[in-house]
């Protein structure tokens, strides 16, 4: 489903795109575009996550309890 979206853009800006694109096919390239500035962001965020949580002195202190019990119960067999 399709929902209609105002946009203002410079003068500069909406005569290259006039020229640039075909008639009708403007909407089509924002929304690709649009997908993926959005994605990319997305991804940004999750690095800054996980680099955040990477710093984390809980989650260190959590992982070294969690690393001794690993190999808890497996026996060679």
């Amino acid at each position: 489903m399709k929902k209609h979206l105002s946009l203002n853009v410079e003068a500069e800006v909406y005569n290259e795109i006039k020229n640039a694109f075909p008639a009708g096919q403007v909407s089509n390239y924002v929304n690709d575009i649009l997908k993926e500035y959005l994605k990319k962001k997305k991804k940004e965020e999750l690095i800054a996550g996980y680099k955040s949580t990477a710093k984390s002195k809980v989650v260190k202190e959590e992982d070294k309890i969690w690393e001794g019990t690993i190999e808890d119960g497996i026996e060679d067999e």
